[in-house]
């Protein structure tokens, strides 16, 4: 099932993460107060639109209840970000991302609300949109142009099943290069060891192969 994304703020990061969301197949609300911005991006996202981030009431009408999730991009702008946070996780939103320029500001939005905190200086948004539209990825590497390193848990038709029962290599190109669970090393894997739900996958894949794992 596709999901629900919006995206905040189209500034650099937020119209990186939104176009690589879009890309993956999610559906994707933009919202930003500068009409031209908005126009030049209506077709790399699902549903644009103009709106003041600082006024409640043009929050509210974004319908944020609606979504997967919401991501906070205005990172210069607290007293916005606040106010969006807030509306989302009031409307029952269940993960509010929060881009951040201080620590303070990180501190402040995850007493109001936020779930998650997002670094741009530590993480790019082709990154951070994979992450966000998988459940099951912890981490994210662009090897080169065409290869990614996925640290993930297994999915969940996985569990109780070893990699010769799964034949990952042959079914998705998935090359699983070892394993770990919580405070242990990284460890080769034994191709006849059912997986289990506290293992923690290092996967390698070529990218075209992403959004069979999403």
């Amino acid at each position: 099932m596709k999901k629900s994304v919006a995206v905040l703020g189209l500034g650099k990061y937020g119209k990186s993460v939104a176009e690589n969301l879009y890309r993956m197949g999610a559906d994707v609300l933009v919202a930003d107060c500068n009409e031209e911005i908005v126009k030049d991006f209506s077709d790399r996202c699902t549903s644009a639109v103009c709106a003041n981030l600082a006024n409640e009431e043009e929050v509210l009408s974004l319908g944020l209840k609606n979504m997967d999730i919401v991501v906070t991009t205005m990172g210069g702008d607290l007293a916005a970000s606040i106010l969006c946070v807030t509306v989302a996780k009031e409307q029952g939103v269940p993960i509010v991302i929060s881009k951040t320029s201080s620590d303070r500001m990180a501190t402040i939005l995850k007493k109001v609300g936020s779930d998650k905190i997002i670094d741009p200086e530590g993480e790019g948004g082709a990154r951070s949109a994979r992450i966000m539209m998988s459940s099951i990825f912890k981490d994210f590497y662009e090897l080169d142009d065409n290869m990614y390193m996925i640290e993930m848990a297994p999915k969940p038709e996985w569990i109780g099943k070893d990699l010769v029962e799964l034949d990952l290599r042959g079914r998705m190109k998935l090359n699983i290069v070892a394993v770990r669970k919580k405070g242990v090393s990284l460890h080769f894997v034994d191709p006849k060891k059912p997986f289990e739900k506290d293992d923690i996958l290092l996967i390698v894949t070529e990218k075209n192969n992403m959004k069979g794992m999403l």
